[in-house]
């Protein structure tokens, strides 16, 4: 029944069977948090905060590994249960992973392709086949060395292990030397002291510790490549209590050669966490700075956005402005043509036309100036408050300007560069009373039509005022307008209030639409 369609029922099981694979990977690499590797085209393990697939997240410290690049061989040195093997088995699972192609769990991978991985890892005694540890693990290097070439990566765990140190340090020597010469990418874990002098003295190869904490008697399982790691033997025992003389005599056995390369170690670890202090100080510092360049720009950003609204606002209500003076202009000369008068009511009538047009463009320019920002200087002091139009923003003056004539100042937290002429003056006093009484009469002879007490308060208006009214009576004026503001009706009331009782004002009334309504007061004179 089912043999003509074996064939789709096969091909379908392998599919599924594929997809269930690649659901898996997927599956995997979430709970890990992996992220693919990268495959090295020039031939350099570069591994970034490495994690061992098979402990937890929570627990695993990261490790970052480099292999290749002219260092082909690894020797990592460390006290027992320091993560020496963990370590090793990090790199053969990445690579078995990323050949299988899983994602792996570390920020960075990038990984060199091996046609045959070699692991001689752990203790592998056999009472029946009569073998020790030193044999099983030879046993396993006598197969490895009849198949490593240049395209194997060798990983050996405690290489000359179990038994005599002085033969089994000299031929773990050989078998790193023969390996290193065929140019395998090895990595191999120890605790003889040779290996580390045997990897200063070769040519690619090199040393790497796995960190112990003296204080804690804890590894921290934090790999450092390029020092070579401290048996540290003596502080454990001294911290564990036994006697100093039982240590100092220990001390006596070691050879001088020994003793000068322990200290040797000891001053590298001591820099090496020196410079691990410095780093981080660094590293400190630099995420500080970025983030004062991270709030500087957007104090910038917000000051253009500042500046744009205010070029907005301003244009608008420029527009507006203009929009009021063409109207006005349109209905004087309506008013014009309407008019039967002639001779001195005619210029009265042209004059008083002129003075409503000229306050359009007075607060025109007052909205210009508004943009630019004011005046421009001509020169600066170092502490002086300075406006820079181009962005809108107060500043202080901190160099006077250089030949260039550009000033160096400060707006909040951001030192800028400005051009002086760029630069407006800010705070500036407020004329005198009599500046503005005395411009009654201009330079004509003819009288002002208006008085602008803007700005002051109620006492200094009304002594402008006074004097403004004295001036405009005895030049023989019949109407004049005092330019008060609308604000919240300080100088409103008490002007009216006190030309009610002023001998040369005949009427008093607030402006009609056209004439600034609320905001000034129309005067006609006795």
């Amino acid at each position: 029944m089912i043999r003509p369609i074996a064939e789709y029922i096969i091909n379908s099981l392998e599919l599924l069977a594929l997809l269930d694979v690649i659901f898996a990977k997927a599956a995997l690499a979430r709970a890990m948090r992996a992220n693919p590797p990268v495959i090295s085209k020039d031939g350099v393990i570069t591994i970034t905060k490495a994690r061992h697939p098979l402990i937890p997240a929570t627990q695993v410290v990261p490790i970052d590994l480099k292999l290749g690049g002219g260092v082909n061989t690894l020797i990592v040195t460390g006290p027992n249960t320091g993560g020496k093997t963990v370590t090793l088995k990090t790199l053969g699972l990445f690579s078995v992973m990323a050949q299988s192609g899983l994602l792996l769990p570390a920020e960075k991978a990038g990984l060199v392709i091996f046609k045959t991985v070699f692991a001689d890892i752990g203790d592998e005694q056999s009472i029946e086949q009569s073998l020790s540890t030193f044999s099983s693990h030879m046993k396993n290097i006598v197969a490895l060395l009849e198949a490593a070439d240049g395209e194997s990566l060798v990983l050996l765990d405690e290489l000359g292990a179990g038994t005599d140190p002085n033969e089994g340090a000299a031929l773990a020597m050989a078998v790193l030397d023969e390996l290193n010469k065929r140019g395998c990418m090895t990595m191999a874990t120890t605790h003889y002291s040779e290996l580390k002098a045997f990897a200063l003295t070769r040519p690619g190869m090199q040393n790497a510790s796995m960190e112990f904490d003296v204080e804690t008697l804890r590894p921290t399982y934090k790999l450092f490549i390029g020092i070579p790691g401290k048996s540290n033997a003596f502080e454990i025992s001294k911290k564990l209590g036994l006697g100093d003389y039982i240590i100092d005599a220990a001390r006596k056995f070691l050879k001088h050669e020994d003793v000068r390369f322990e200290d040797v170690l000891s001053s590298a670890e001591q820099q090496r966490k020196l410079a691990e202090r410095e780093r981080e100080e660094a590293q400190k510092a630099r995420a500080e700075l970025d983030a004062l360049r991270l709030e500087a720009e957007r104090e910038r950003a917000a000051i253009e956005e500042r500046r744009e609204k205010q070029l907005l606002k301003a244009k608008d209500e420029a527009r507006v402005i203009i929009k009021r003076a063409r109207d006005e202009a349109e209905q004087i000369i309506k008013d014009l043509r309407a008019e039967a008068a002639v001779g001195s009511a005619r210029e009265k009538k042209i004059q008083q036309a002129r003075d409503r047009l000229r306050r359009n463009e007075d607060d025109l320019s007052g909205h210009i100036e508004a943009v630019t920002g004011g005046k421009a200087l001509g020169s600066v002091q170092v502490g002086q408050s300075v406006l820079v139009s181009s962005i809108g923003q107060k500043a202080v003056v901190l160099e006077k300007p250089d030949a260039k004539g550009d000033v160096l100042v400060q707006a909040g937290i951001i030192k800028m560069k400005a051009a002086l002429e760029d630069l407006r003056a800010v705070d500036e006093p407020k004329p005198s009373v009599s500046a503005q009484a005395r411009a009654s009469i201009d330079r004509t002879g003819a009288a002002r039509m208006e008085l602008d007490v803007r700005g002051k308060t109620l006492g200094e208006a009304l002594v402008d005022v006074d004097a403004y009214l004295d001036s405009a009576f005895l030049a023989g004026l019949n109407e004049v307008c005092i330019i008060h503001g609308k604000g919240m009706g300080v100088l409103r009331d008490g002007i009216t209030k006190h030309l009610k009782a002023h001998t040369h004002v005949k009427t008093a009334r607030l402006g009609n639409y056209g004439e600034g309504e609320n905001g000034v007061t129309i005067v006609t004179l006795k």
